[in-house]
């Protein structure tokens, strides 16, 4: 069977993203955290909270397995859950007082720790890499989208 052209791309993504998560999640550990716990905290700083399917939506982390790492973060008492009055069904999370001092805390520290990183790379490199991933990104939401049109069912009249 013939390899894959695009199998060399793939495999180069999934080595870079591993790169990312050791040399990113060895310092978020080191603040007193687990990744997925740092991405819900950056995700909601400096905003009013999010449903859980908006930080579904933002976040690297399944559904699945947000609730257990909302709850772990509420017994630390990092976040707090919120019930809308406009839709009961739905839950906000929010960061507490004590998650946005956190925030105000790690997140800069976080980007300092990774900035050396990324400036290794010349601002060319990092504008034909930035081009080159929303290429991609296009690459699969546009198929997506193809694909969804083609099985979602005509409308009936």
């Amino acid at each position: 069977m013939p390899r894959e052209a695009y199998l060399t791309t793939l495999a180069a993504l999934v080595r870079c993203y591993q790169a990312f998560e050791a040399f990113s999640g060895s310092h978020v550990r080191a603040l007193g955290l687990t990744p997925p716990q740092f991405d819900i905290i950056a995700t909601l700083g400096n905003t009013q909270g999010m449903t859980f399917r908006e930080l579904g939506e933002r976040t690297l982390i399944t559904k699945g397995t947000l609730t257990g790492v909302v709850d772990r973060l509420e017994e630390r008492g990092l976040v707090r859950r919120v019930g809308l009055e406009s839709d009961r069904r739905c839950t906000r999370v929010e960061l507490t007082p004590e998650g946005h001092a956190l925030f105000q805390r790690i997140f800069p520290a976080h980007m300092d720790y990774c900035r050396p990183a990324f400036e290794r790379l010349s601002p060319a490199e990092r504008a034909q890499l930035d081009a080159g991933l929303d290429a991609l990104r296009r690459a699969f939401t546009d198929h997506q989208t193809a694909n969804q049109a083609a099985t979602d069912p005509a409308p009936t009249e």
